[in-house]
């Protein structure tokens, strides 16, 4: 059984999207009334490609090029700004995502802060993401986000083995991934977090740990402790037999030591690859029925059933021909591509959205969202929580550890049939098999 199917980071899948007629942003705008909403910029710039990214990202572009895309992006700004007044719009988070941001120039980073400023309104207590790379964190551009209130920001380290990040094709070594947390930490952000992988080849117990021990010496609040996943697109896809997944066979015993170790360091484990270091207790959030809208080539809205993105592309052919159509649109408040998601699908997204963090699925906001039982909804729940999965703790259904460990196996078997054809139907169209969903996982 491999416990490594799928990342379940959002649902559904971006591959179940397809083409959208007829449908205006305008309609939909209502969504976004008054507060609490998310504000999503992607940069899809790299220095280069590391060998498991399959995300919407390009390299080699130059200053030129970045231009052009923030030009547009503004355009686009423009465009929403004029159906948000109406509504009153404030957003309370903003995150700024790719790709590399921190790739950007001094100035257009600051231009960027200038155009979301100027197009929109947020909540002065705004919660502010950005994420960034060794090689691109300089002394010039964190007094920037120092200046743009950024209040966390994201590092992807992956190891401090200068073996691992070759194998891992990251441009950055150990050394530069010290000496930039080093300058990091003089800014007193109010939230660093670090990334790192597990299940790379040749990686070993100790040499996990040894990375995740040097990066607690640099006090970050979070870790975020990412399985290895080679998929469709990604240069190491050849080293993996399947073409996802750890490419090691005792992946989840690193995993276990690495999970003991951060709790046991006072890391609260909050899902199976977030580890937070807080002495407040854990608070409940609703997600799965939140609303974001996103700017720029390559991020998804949420707004009501309308999900709605840029298409799906990996390589850098489609991802080029995505940005270019992107900087040459007219009218960016007319839906071209996305999914309308039925009452079901959203049961669904939000069952999967809540299970896979803690505290879990809080049974009685199910059923005054949607007026039933999600266990009578979802028979496999109850088969769960009897194979010691799943348990009940109040009124929540909270994953055992166990459970958490197996998020990534256990979450692709609650794919409605509907959305997992459409899925293959992308991997067929592009000459895959299996890539994203290999069909209905077996039940444990």
């Amino acid at each position: 059984m491999n416990p490594y199917i799928q990342y379940m980071y959002s649902y559904p899948h971006k591959t179940a999207y397809g083409p959208l007629s007829g449908i205006s942003l305008e309609d939909y705008t209502p969504f976004l009334a008054g507060e609490g909403h998310g504000l999503y910029l992607h940069i899809p710039f790299c220095q280069s490609k590391c060998g498991y990214c399959n995300l919407f990202s390009v390299t080699g572009q130059d200053t030129g090029r970045m231009d052009r895309y923030l030009h547009a992006v503004e355009r686009q700004c423009r465009q929403y700004k004029e159906l948000l007044e109406v509504h009153k719009t404030v957003f309370s988070e903003l995150v700024i995502g790719g790709g590399t941001p921190l790739l950007l120039t001094e100035s257009q980073l600051s231009g960027i802060f200038e155009i979301l400023e100027t197009y929109f309104v947020f909540r002065e207590d705004r919660e502010a993401v950005i994420e960034t790379a060794p090689n691109q964190t300089s002394r010039e551009k964190l007094e920037i986000l120092r200046q743009a209130h950024i209040t966390r920001i994201s590092m992807g380290v992956q190891s401090f083995s200068d073996q691992e990040l070759k194998i891992l094709r990251r441009q950055h070594s150990a050394k530069s991934a010290r000496e930039a947390m080093s300058l990091l930490k003089e800014y007193h952000f109010p939230c660093i977090n670090m990334d790192f992988i597990y299940g790379i080849p040749g990686q070993t117990v100790e040499t996990l740990l040894a990375s995740l021990r040097e990066a607690l010496t640099f006090e970050p609040d979070e870790i975020f402790l990412y399985p290895l996943y080679i998929k469709h697109g990604a240069s190491l896809q050849g080293i993996s037999k399947e073409g996802f997944g750890p490419c090691t066979e005792d992946a989840g015993f690193q995993y276990r030591e690495a999970c003991g170790y951060l709790r046991a360091e006072g890391y609260r484990q909050d899902s199976m690859r977030r580890f937070v270091k807080s002495r407040k207790a854990r608070g409940y959030s609703e997600c799965g029925l939140g609303t974001s809208l996103a700017l720029g080539c390559g991020g998804r809205s949420y707004l009501g059933n309308l999900h709605f993105c840029s298409p799906y592309a990996i390589t850098r052919t489609d991802c080029l021909t995505q940005l270019d159509t992107f900087e040459h649109t007219e009218d960016y408040r007319i839906v071209t591509h996305g999914i309308l998601l039925t009452e079901e699908e959203m049961r669904r997204r939000y069952v999967i959205r809540h299970l896979l963090i803690r505290p879990g699925l809080l049974c009685r906001q199910y059923q005054k969202h949607f007026g039933s039982c999600a266990e009578e909804d979802y028979p496999i729940l109850e088969k769960w929580k009897t194979m010691g999965y799943l348990c009940q703790k109040g009124d929540f259904l909270t994953l055992t550890e166990r459970g958490m460990e197996l998020s990534d196996y256990l979450g692709p078997q609650l794919i409605s049939e509907e959305i997992r054809e459409k899925m293959r139907e992308w991997d067929r169209s592009h000459g895959e098999t299996g890539t994203f969903i290999s069909g209905q996982p077996k039940e444990l």
